[in-house]
C-alpha cells in the first residue's frame, strides 16, 4: 500500500455520510485521471422486484433524464455488471444497442468510461464507473492504472455498499447444518421421504428442519426457501 492508498482510506474513515464517502471516491477518481465518478448498489431481492440504487458525481439533469427515461433498465454496462467482475471499457460496440443513451450521455461530458462491478455472496452487487469528457483509454494507460483501478473498484465498494442497503442476511437468524442439507437435498429434487433414507433420520425430522429453515428464512414454503437461501449463497 502506497502513501495515496493510505491517504484516501484515511478520508474514507472519517466519511460519515454518503455523500462524503462518494466525494472521497470521486477525488481518487480524478486521481486517476477521470473527471467524474457513479456507484450503484443492486440487490437481486426480491426476485420479481430487485432494487438498484445509484450515487454519482454526474450533472444532476443527466441523473434524472437516465431515471425518467428507463435508461436503468437497458444501460448495456449494467447488463454487463450484473454478469461479469470483469470492467467493460464504453465504447460505440458496447452502446450499439442503446444508441439514443449512448448520444445522451456524451452531451452530458460522458464520453470516456470505465465501470466494474463486485459481487457479494449475499445477493448484492456493486459497480463502480469512472468516466471523463475526452483523451480515449488506451491500452498502456489501462495497463498501468489496472492495479489502481481494482483497488478503488473494491474500496468505493465496501464504504458505499452498506450505506445504499444493508444486506439482505440481516434479520435472518443462521440456519443449523441440519437446515442446510435437507435445504440443499431439497435444492437437488429429493423429496422428504428420499432426504430420510439419505440423512438416516425419519421423514417426521427431515420435515421438521425444513419448517424450520422456511421459518428462519421468513419464507413462504419451502420452494420460496430453497430459492431464497441459493440466491443468499448459503447453500454453496
Amino acid at each position: 500500500m502506497n502513501d495515496w492508498t493510505q491517504e484516501v482510506l484515511g478520508h474514507l474513515l472519517e466519511a460519515s455520510e454518503p455523500s462524503q464517502v462518494l466525494e472521497q471516491v470521486s477525488a481518487a477518481a480524478r486521481h486517476l485521471g477521470f473527471e467524474q465518478c457513479a456507484y450503484g448498489l443492486r440487490t437481486f431481492l426480491p426476485f420479481t422486484r430487485p432494487k438498484t440504487r445509484m450515487l454519482s458525481t454526474y450533472d444532476a439533469r443527466w441523473n434524472h433524464r437516465y431515471l425518467e427515461a428507463g435508461y436503468l433498465q437497458i444501460d448495456p454496462t449494467i447488463a454487463h455488471g450484473v454478469r461479469s467482475a470483469a470492467p467493460v471499457i464504453w465504447s460505440d460496440q458496447v452502446f450499439r444497442r442503446t444508441p439514443q443513451m449512448w448520444d445522451e450521455a456524451r452531451s452530458f461530458g460522458l464520453c470516456i468510461g470505465w465501470a466494474q462491478s463486485v459481487f457479494e455472496p449475499d445477493a448484492r452487487i456493486g459497480m463502480l464507473s469512472l468516466a471523463r469528457s475526452s483523451e480515449p483509454l488506451t491500452a498502456a494507460e489501462m495497463r498501468a492504472k489496472d492495479p489502481w483501478l481494482q483497488w478503488l473498484v473494491n474500496t468505493a465498494h465496501h464504504a458505499l455498499m452498506d450505506h445504499l442497503g444493508g444486506s439482505p442476511l440481516a434479520g435472518i437468524e443462521p440456519l443449523t447444518r441440519r437446515q442446510l442439507e435437507v435445504l440443499r437435498w431439497t435444492a437437488d429434487g429429493k423429496t422428504s421421504a428420499e432426504i430420510a433414507v439419505i440423512l438416516g433420520m425419519s421423514k417426521s425430522t427431515v420435515n421438521y428442519h425444513l419448517r424450520n429453515a422456511i421459518a428462519r428464512l421468513h419464507a413462504n414454503n419451502k420452494n420460496s426457501a430453497v430459492a431464497l437461501s441459493a440466491r443468499l449463497g448459503l447453500l454453496n
